[in-house]
């Protein structure tokens, strides 16, 4: 099975690859201190402490193959001008009767839409993509239908 297309910004990236080795370093070593320590405590089979270290050992290590598969199909997107909105890009949008919103366009691993990082994959994105400053876009949010003027792009 072939993985999705990851895009990553270069600081989602970097974020990502900080948080691997931290699992991969000092976070694995932590947990087979825990492991070590329940097993001495002798029979496994009511070791509470033993029991929670494998299954914290069993998130961790699938954390680690998760990022390791989104790193491994990652997009990096490099900021570059354009006239249409693609991921990557700073998109400033105004729908009428309330005040102009920026949004930065991000893969879908990255969006966090109340810091202003909306998912190419997210309704509006995936309605903003391809278009130019001047264009009227609509989406369909699960709050409705929603018409917007495209102010800006960077």
């Amino acid at each position: 099975m072939t993985q999705p297309i990851q895009y990553l910004t270069p600081e989602g990236e970097a974020r990502l690859k900080a948080e691997l080795a931290d699992l991969i370093g000092p976070r694995r070593e932590e947990l087979a201190q825990r492991l070590r320590a329940a097993i001495q405590m002798g029979d496994l089979s009511e070791n509470a402490d033993y029991h929670k270290a494998k299954e914290d050992q069993a998130f961790l290590e699938g954390r680690i193959m998760e990022l390791e598969a989104i790193l491994r199909n990652a997009v990096i997107i490099e900021k570059k001008q354009s006239d249409v909105v693609e991921v990557g890009a700073i998109v400033t949008i105004q729908e009428e009767g309330f005040d102009p919103e920026t949004f930065h366009v991000v893969g879908a691993k990255e969006a966090d839409p109340r810091n202003g990082k909306i998912s190419n994959e997210s309704p509006i994105g995936s309605a903003l993509m391809g278009h130019k400053v001047g264009d009227v876009v609509e989406a369909q949010t699960p709050s409705g239908k929603m018409k917007f003027k495209v102010l800006k792009i960077e």
